[in-house]
């Protein structure tokens, strides 16, 4: 093959890279993740065929000596070596089906980088690839305003990928001379920073305002014209100051009626629960460090630092998302989970790119536009990643950033003459394809033939809520034995622990049984790779609960599986003693084996570890009812309300118990939560509209009891007088 032919290749997949940022295959498991990563690694394992062959045929291409190059080898190695020294290797080599950033993922952006230094060579090369980059972003920009969401998913990655973008359209609008171009770079960083702004994120907010700040610093110092260092240099004091005097007085008229500084005190601010939520995990890295200082507990096994070390003053803060796979913190998940050496090598990478802008505009190669520009880019990524971890879109953006630099630290490379084919390149090619093939094969399109067979199981149960179906669904798409089959399995495992009704009513008990054995053989799979997960032995003891009141009618069997279940989630405490809901899956165990008082002291024992996390006043109340001890359980349901724990009420009859007692004890706040949640469980019920209106009215809401006289009309329009009336003596 000849030279030209492997170039057009080679750049043109470069290039064809970005279409992947628009694949969302809603037939996969988790398809904002895995579509994209699953075709950008076949995209790179075929690119990788001809890249092999090409700098075997071709010498002079190949990469040359770069401290960035070595930086990206060290990291590499770094996380490899964590892969076999720590807690969990599957999770380390392969990630997850979440986030798919495990060793193998993360090496194919490292081809990417050694591909692009290898075949980006020139002027041309480069505005080509910018603009590819610069486009797609615009794209995805007007994408989340058409639809109110973007194809890359997660608001934060979109930040994140924007950053990149916004400074390689400045880039662009200082090299490119015609007038047109640099009113179309205008437009479209005004369309990302709008689109920026509205993905609210504030770890990306800090980082690209302290990039900017930083780079009209760096302008104001380098520059040799006094009258243009003076004007940089008080642009730049202004805005700190003016930034300073906003959070400085965030409670002020000024600041809280105008939208765009009441937001940006908002997102950035230490008093969010989602910045609070961070230093909880950050702690929890910090207590662990000396237990792994080296290596860590392996990369990507964060989780079970989160875990052992979870603070449940976190329930007070959020009650979702409780489960950590990061720390949220680049730099501190890296310290986490491959120790000083993995963190070591990350700044290498750093480390390396910058000795190279500083010693290149030295020499000149750089010009002092594009050192401020790729030191802010590389300033903002980094800020960034202080408050989140990479994701497929970044570590692309990243590796074009440091390729970009390579380029412009090296030297102008001669024209190389085309060669006869060999067989070094026919051995390179034959060699290089078997490998990638059997890769492309066996670790990507097995991968999506089994998320593709998750999502078919789960619609079965949708469709039929027949678990034995499912079963045989699920069987198939792990027929393929991969390794990410994890979430797959986890993902079973739960429809079964929700299924407990369905599995009940089964006229067939023995395809019942089967399906349950079949949860328990994927939970000890997953167990087996990491016998301290706690959320996982969690689950193992739920589907081993659900067998136990299966084979209610074999009281030897049931008592057996509770052994097992009590067991497991004793172990799931011991993985995560201060995390409050493995208590009550205790609690419930010891209620099927008839130990009441031992149920009520785990519950109360969870409950003491914070307070004020509604879920666990709110099961002691059902507790207490359920053993007719209504003054301690009003006690508890009190506080169940009072922390906003009514959306965990249920049945009906349950509710209108409780709306009953409070409405007779005139206690309107409460019975006002209580009636919110009776609507939501008898949305057809207009009386429990009405009654709501009322309710608000009297409590002196008016906007909503309004609204709620609107919404009962509407279900029943022979109201219509009545909900005027009312509505009118409303507003008098």
């Amino acid at each position: 093959m000849n030279q030209k032919t492997y170039l057009i290749i080679l750049k043109g997949g470069v290039c064809l890279a970005f279409i992947t940022f628009f694949f969302v295959f809603k037939d996969l498991l988790f398809p904002y993740i895995t579509s994209k990563q699953i075709s950008f690694n076949i995209l790179i394992e075929i690119l990788t065929i001809f890249w092999v062959a090409f700098i075997v045929k071709y010498p002079s291409w190949r990469p040359k000596k770069s401290w960035i190059t070595f930086g990206l080898i060290a990291f590499m190695a770094a996380v490899l070596l964590t892969c076999f020294t720590g807690v969990n290797f599957n999770m380390s080599f392969w990630g997850n089906v979440e986030r798919m950033l495990g060793w193998f993922h993360i090496m194919h952006f490292f081809l990417y980088y050694l591909i692009i230094i290898t075949v980006m060579r020139t002027r041309r090369d480069w505005l080509a690839l910018l603009h590819v980059s610069l486009i797609t972003a615009c794209l995805i920009s007007l994408y989340t305003f058409s639809i109110n969401y973007s194809t890359i998913g997660n608001t934060a990655y979109v930040a994140g990928y924007l950053i990149f973008n916004i400074y390689f359209a400045i880039f662009l609008f200082f090299i490119i001379k015609n007038w047109l171009a640099k009113s179309l770079y205008i437009l479209s960083l005004i369309l990302m920073l709008v689109a920026f702004w509205q993905m609210s994120n504030s770890g990306s907010l800090v980082g690209l305002g302290v990039s900017a700040i930083l780079g009209l610093l760096l302008y104001g110092i380098l520059q040799k014209n006094r009258r243009i260092k003076i004007s940089t240099l008080s642009v730049a004091i202004i805005a700190i100051l003016a930034i300073s005097l906003v959070f400085l007085n965030k409670n002020s008229g000024f600041v809280q009626n105008n939208p765009i500084l009441w937001r940006l005190t908002i997102l950035v601010s230490s008093n969010k629960a989602t910045f609070q939520v961070r230093l909880l995990s950050w702690r929890a890295a910090f207590e662990d460090f000396h237990n792994h200082p080296l290596v860590g507990t392996g990369y990507g096994n964060y989780a079970i630092t989160f875990d052992k070390y979870f603070d449940p003053y976190f329930y007070t803060l959020t009650d979702s998302a409780s489960y950590f796979d990061h720390a949220h913190n680049n730099v501190i998940d890296l310290l986490s989970t491959t120790g000083i050496l993995g963190l070591a090598s990350y700044l290498s990478i750093f480390v390396a790119a910058a000795y190279y802008l500083i010693s290149g505009y030295r020499k000149g190669k750089l010009n002092l536009t594009t050192f401020i520009l790729i030191t802010s880019l590389l300033t903002a990524y980094f800020i960034q990643n202080l408050a989140i971890f990479d994701s497929f879109v970044t570590y692309i953006s990243l590796m074009m950033t440091l390729g970009l630099l390579y380029w412009l630290s090296q030297e102008e490379l001669p024209v190389v003459k085309d060669a006869p084919m060999n067989n070094s390149e026919a051995y390179a090619l034959a060699g290089a394809g078997i490998v990638m093939l059997f890769l492309v094969y066996h670790y990507n399109i097995a991968f999506l033939k089994m998320l593709d067979g998750t999502i078919a199981g789960q619609k079965v149960y949708a469709q039929t809520n027949d678990i034995y179906a499912v079963m045989q669904t699920y069987k198939d798409a792990l027929s393929y034995d991969t390794p990410i089959d994890r979430d797959s399995r986890t993902t079973y495992i739960r429809l079964v622990n929700s299924a407990q009704g369905n599995l009940t009513s089964m006229k067939d008990k023995e395809k019942g049984q089967e399906a349950i054995d079949y949860a328990i053989h994927l939970a000890e799979l997953n167990l087996a790779q990491n016998p301290k997960d706690s959320l996982e032995l969690m689950e193992y003891s739920q589907v081993l609960a659900v067998d136990a009141s299966f084979n209610a009618d074999n009281p030897e069997k049931s008592s057996n599986y509770l052994k097992q279940a009590e067991d497991a989630i004793s172990k799931s405490i011991e993985s995560s003693p201060r995390r409050i809901p493995p208590y009550f899956s205790k609690a419930q165990i010891y209620l099927n084996e008839g130990r009441k008082d031992d149920a009520i002291s785990t519950i109360k024992y969870a409950i003491s570890l914070n307070t004020k996390y509604a879920d666990g006043h709110c099961q002691l109340a059902k507790l207490d009812f359920y053993y007719q001890q209504e003054k301690d359980g009003y006690s508890e349901m009190d506080q169940c309300l009072d922390n906003g724990g009514q959306s965990q009420l249920y049945p009906t009859s349950f509710m209108k118990q409780l709306i009953n007692h409070y409405g007779t004890a005139q206690d309107w706040p409460r019975t006002v939560k209580l009636y919110q949640r009776y609507i939501q469980l008898e949305p057809n019920d207009v009386s429990g509209f009405i009654n709501l209106a009322k309710l608000y009215a009297k409590v002196g809401n008016i906007e909503q009891a309004i609204a709620t006289a609107q919404q009962a009309e509407q279900m029943d329009p022979s109201l219509k007088a009545g909900a005027e009336e009312f509505i009118k003596n409303l507003q008098k």
